[in-house]
C-alpha cells in the first residue's frame, strides 16, 4: 500500500475543534469555543433561497459565479469599501475559506513562504500546507494590542517570499489594524514585492475605529481581497464568499476553483443577490448585539481583576490565563470538565497567543455571562492550587 501524505499528517488538529467535540459530549456544556452566529440567516434571505428552488435555480453556474451577483458585489465594493472592481475581477467561492485557499495555490509554486499572523487562524497554516508552501509566522504581540511591528518583518523575508496574509478585523483578537498599519504593511509589501492576501471576512463587526480594506491603499494590483457572507449576514452553513483581484491573479483561482469544487452553490448565490442589495437592518442589529456582549463580558472581566484584551471589532475576546500554567488547552480542558464550559485555546493560533484563551462572543448574552463567571472562578480555584 502506497503511503499518504505525511506532510498533511503533521499538520496539528484545531484546538477549537478539539474543545468542540469534547464539548458536544457534554450534553448541558456551554458553548463559546465556536466563532458560529447564534442569529438565524435573516428571513428575507431565506425566502429568496427558497424561491430560487422553486424557479429552478438548481444547476451549476459559472466557475466565476452568476453575473447578476458579481454586478451587485462591484457596487457593494464600491460604495461600501471603496474599492473599484468589475465583475470580471470577482470569483464568488464555496465559502471565503474555500477563497483563500484558492488564493494561496493560485499565487505560489512548492517550497515558497507565505507570511501568516501569529496569531492567527490555524487554518491559514493548514492552507499552506496543503499548498505545498511555508506558512512563516510574524508575530501580533499582546503588549502592543495584538497588531505588528512592521520593523520587525524584514528579517523574515527570503528570496522565496511570496505573500504576507493580513487579517483585520482579527481572528482570535478582534484587533481592528488602522490606516497607518495597514501603509506600513503595504510599503512593505511593496519593498520586497509581495502580494498581499486581506482577509476581510468581519469587515461589518466594527465597534471602534474604521475598517480599513487594503485594496484602497494600492493601486498596483498586490492585494487580494476576500469577503464571506457568513459572519456579516450569519450565513456560515452556507459556504458562500467572493474574492477580489487582478486579472491575471483572478484567472489563475478560477482554474484552481474549477479544478476543487466547480462552482458556488447557485441557490446560495441567489440568496446572497438579497443580502447584498436588500435591507441592511440585519446588519446592524447583529453588530449591534455583539457590542453589547462585548461590552458585558469586559464589564464582567473587569469586576473580577482579569486580564484580557478589550476587541475593537469581530466577535471574540481574548482572557491572559498564564497564571494558571504553561498550557492553555490544560486550562481549557480542567474548565470544560468542571465548569462546563468550552474556550478555545489560544496556542492553536500560534505560540504568541500562548498562555490566552478565547471566547466567543457568538452566543447569547447568558451563556457569556455564565460562562465567565464559571471560567473566572476556574481562574481563582486554579491560581489557589498554585501556591
Amino acid at each position: 500500500m502506497q503511503s499518504i501524505a505525511t506532510d498533511i499528517q503533521g499538520i496539528p488538529s484545531s484546538g477549537i475543534r478539539e474543545m468542540q467535540s469534547l464539548g458536544l459530549a457534554i450534553p448541558d456544556a456551554i458553548h463559546l469555543e465556536i466563532g458560529d452566529p447564534d442569529f438565524n440567516t435573516p428571513l428575507h434571505v431565506r425566502e429568496a433561497a427558497e424561491q430560487a428552488m422553486r424557479d429552478g435555480w438548481t444547476r451549476y453556474s459559472a466557475t466565476t459565479g452568476l453575473l447578476s451577483l458579481r454586478e451587485r458585489l462591484s457596487a457593494k465594493l464600491r460604495d461600501r469599501n471603496q474599492i473599484e472592481a468589475s465583475p470580471q475581477n470577482i470569483l464568488v467561492t464555496a465559502g471565503s475559506t474555500s477563497g483563500l485557499a484558492i488564493t494561496i495555490r493560485a499565487i505560489t509554486e512548492a517550497g515558497d513562504d507565505v507570511l501568516i499572523p501569529d496569531p492567527g487562524w490555524p487554518n491559514y497554516y493548514m492552507m499552506c500546507v496543503g499548498a505545498r508552501v511555508n506558512a512563516i509566522r510574524y508575530q501580533l504581540p499582546p503588549a502592543q494590542g495584538f497588531v505588528p511591528d512592521t520593523t520587525d518583518l524584514d528579517k523574515l523575508v527570503t528570496p522565496r517570499t511570496k505573500a504576507i496574509l493580513i487579517n483585520s478585523p482579527s481572528n482570535p483578537t478582534g484587533a481592528v489594524f488602522s490606516q497607518s498599519v495597514l501603509e506600513a504593511l503595504l510599503e512593505f509589501a511593496l519593498r520586497h514585492d509581495l502580494y498581499v492576501i486581506a482577509d476581510e471576512v468581519y469587515e461589518e463587526i466594527i465597534f471602534e475605529g474604521q475598517h480599513v480594506s487594503p485594496s484602497t491603499l494600492s493601486t498596483d494590483g498586490r492585494v487580494i481581497s476576500l469577503f464571506s457572507f457568513s459572519k456579516t449576514y450569519a450565513m456560515t452553513g452556507w459556504r458562500l464568499g467572493y474574492l477580489v483581484a487582478s486579472d491575471s491573479v483572478i484567472a489563475n483561482c478560477t482554474k484552481v476553483q474549477e479544478g476543487y469544487v466547480a462552482c458556488a452553490s447557485t441557490i446560495a448565490q441567489r440568496a446572497a443577490e438579497v443580502a447584498i442589495s436588500g435591507p441592511q437592518d440585519c446588519v446592524r442589529e447583529m453588530r449591534a448585539a455583539y457590542q453589547r456582549r462585548r461590552d458585558l463580558a469586559c464589564d464582567l472581566l473587569i469586576a473580577h481583576g482579569a486580564r484580557f484584551y478589550r476587541p475593537n471589532g469581530a466577535f471574540y475576546l481574548m482572557l491572559d490565563v498564564s497564571d494558571t500554567g504553561p498550557d492553555d488547552l490544560v486550562f481549557c480542558k480542567s474548565l470544560l470538565r468542571r465548569q462546563k464550559v468550552a474556550l478555545a485555546p489560544g496556542s492553536t493560533f500560534g505560540e504568541t497567543s500562548r498562555g490566552w484563551v478565547r471566547l466567543s462572543l457568538a452566543a447569547s448574552e447568558e451563556s457569556i455571562r455564565t460562562g465567565l463567571q464559571r471560567a473566572v472562578a476556574e481562574l481563582a480555584d486554579l491560581r489557589v492550587s498554585m501556591r
